[in-house]
Formats: structure tokens, sequence, C-alpha cells
């Protein structure tokens, strides 16, 4: 065999052992090795405890082992440009948080990833309520009372958040808004430490998630006027909804969805979509998580989880835009 000849021959045959080799080639292979689910939050918080039910199902379902790796830092950014920028290949995944996907944008100028540009999201699978929730000084019970006592009392009301642009101060800016009251926002290292001051009556009023609220509410340490879900909540059935007390748009949710890098192959993406939405069908996925206070969705279709994003980023932008809230 002459030289020429044989270097093209041995050039086509990398070329087909390339092919051989890549990952992810054929939809019944997938998925050949293990997946990795980055929570771009630090461990034992809610985007963790809920990463590591997914993963576990996922892992279960796909008969391929599902790791979690968590990526903490600048309110989720890290580990979203970390996926963001990953292979396409149906082996990097993203807890991807609605402050990341929705409010993130809204908040920087500068941002190191394009929600829209860069992520896919699979599935939206849950969300969680917050409560709005008052120290017993405050001589208000209903949503009603609480109001009128701010209207009288213009300036000495203060809400704690978890940190300046995070949803639950934002939760506070949006009722303040709809009310027409005053209050002054005093942000946090973190709900923990706002709730530590809430309990010491050092600020009067807090938006707080449920399962952060209900022990001291049920120990009387504080008091609920309302949640900002468009339901009551079976835990509380006589705490009425804000929407019911009196502002019909207000709507609070925390929600979660799994995302891919956006150039993810459509069979690859429909299997791990089938996998996630059986998840919120099965019994024991949604039992595990409504445990600890988080409401399970039922699958949706690819337009109905568009829809529901931009109604979430509409109603945040008019927020945001209203009180010129800005991180940059």
């Amino acid at each position: 065999m002459n030289w020429p000849l044989r270097s093209i021959l041995i050039a086509c045959l990398a070329i087909v052992a390339s092919f051989s080799v890549s990952p992810g080639v054929s939809a019944a292979e997938y998925p050949a090795r293990p997946i990795k689910l980055v929570i771009p939050y630090p461990p034992g918080g809610p985007t963790d405890i809920l990463g590591r039910v997914v993963a576990d199902f996922l892992g279960r379902d796909l008969r391929q082992a599902t790791v979690v790796e968590n990526k903490p830092g600048a309110q989720g950014a890290i580990g979203a440009e970390m996926v963001a920028r990953a292979d396409p290949d149906g082996y990097t995944l993203l807890v991807a948080a609605g402050s990341m996907i929705v409010l993130n944008p809204l908040l920087y100028k500068k941002l190191s990833y394009d929600p829209a540009r860069d992520f896919r999201m699979l599935a939206l699978m849950t969300d969680f309520p917050l409560m709005m929730e008052v120290h017993p000084s405050v001589p208000a019970k209903t949503v009603a009372e609480f109001v009128a006592y701010a209207r009288q009392n213009p300036g000495k009301l203060n809400f704690g958040s978890a940190g300046t642009g995070g949803t639950i101060h934002l939760a506070g800016e949006m009722f303040k808004r709809m009310a027409g009251i005053e209050m002054t926002h005093v942000p946090y290292k973190g709900a923990a430490p706002a709730l530590t001051d809430l309990l010491a009556g050092n600020i009067q009023v807090m938006f707080d998630s449920v399962s952060t609220a209900l022990p001291p509410v049920r120990a009387g340490m504080v008091r609920a006027l309302g949640v900002s879900s468009m339901q009551r909540l079976s835990d509380l059935p006589d705490v009425p909804t804000i929407a019911e007390s009196g502002y019909p748009d207000y709507l609070v949710s925390v929600w979660y969805g799994i995302a891919a890098p956006a150039n993810l192959r459509e069979d690859v993406a429909q299997k791990l979509t089938d996998s996630l939405n059986r998840a919120m069908n099965d019994e024991a996925f949604r039992a595990s998580l409504e445990k600890i206070g988080y409401t399970v969705f039922r699958p949706r279709s690819a337009a109905a989880v568009t829809q529901f994003i931009d109604a979430d980023r509409a109603r945040w932008s008019a927020v945001i835009k209203a009180q010129n809230i800005s991180l940059d």
C-alpha cells in the first residue's frame, strides 16, 4: 500500500472510531455514564434538599448514577454559569431556582449567563409559598388590620429578608406597593438571622418560607396573617391567602425546575423530560417533598413552562422597576 493511500485510510478509521466512542450518539444508549446534577447553593438548604430527591429518582428511573455537585455563590450565578458552559450532552444538569432564571437578569446589568439563551428548561418541578408573619407586638390579626396599622404608623414598621433582591425581599416590596404602605427593608445574610430578629421584636414583619415559618407560628412566637399562594394551606387552614384578604393579584412562590444547556439534543431532552414527568406523577416522590413543605407540580408542556416563566418575569419586573432595585 502506498503511503498517501495508507494515510487516508488511517484518517478514515480514526474518524469512525471517534464516532463509535462519542457519548450520547444514540438515544438508546443515553445515559451511558453518570449524570451530574449541579446545585447552585450550599448543602442543607431547600434547593439542595430538592436536588438530592430529584437525583435519587433520576438514578433509579434512568438506571444510571446521578451525582450531586454543590456550586454555591453569587446568588446561584456560579453554578448556573458552570452548566451554561457545559457540553450539551445531557450529562450536566442544573437545579434552577426561579430567582436565577427570572430575578437575576432583572437585578444585574452584567450577568455571567443568559437564561433565555443558555438554558433549556426540561421541567418545572415544585414551588413553595411564603407566609406573612408579624411579631406579637404588632396589634394586627388580619392583613387588613396590618395595613390599617401601617398607615397609622408610617415609617415605624421594619420588614426583614434574607438579602436584597431575593424573593423574600421582593415579596415585601410587592406587598408595600399593592397596599400603598411604607415599611423599611432590613436585609440580613440569610433568612435565619432575619427570623431571629423577628422573634426578638427587632423587626416587625417578615415574608418567610412556610417550612421555616410554621414552627414559630405553631409555638405562638409569631402570628401568621396570610400566605402568598392562591389557595390556603392544609397545615394552616385558618390562615387566609393574601389574595383573598383584599389583594387578588398577590401571588408569590419560590419555584424550581431542572434545566440543561440550551443546545441539548431533542431525543436526549425528551428522555430526561419523560423521567422528570414520571417523578412528578410518582406518589412516593411527591410525598417525600410534600412532607417538607413543597408543592409538587404536575407535568406541563414546553409551551406551558414558557408561559409560567413569562408570567413570573412580568410580575417581578413591575415590582423591581417601581422600587428601582438593582444589585449592580
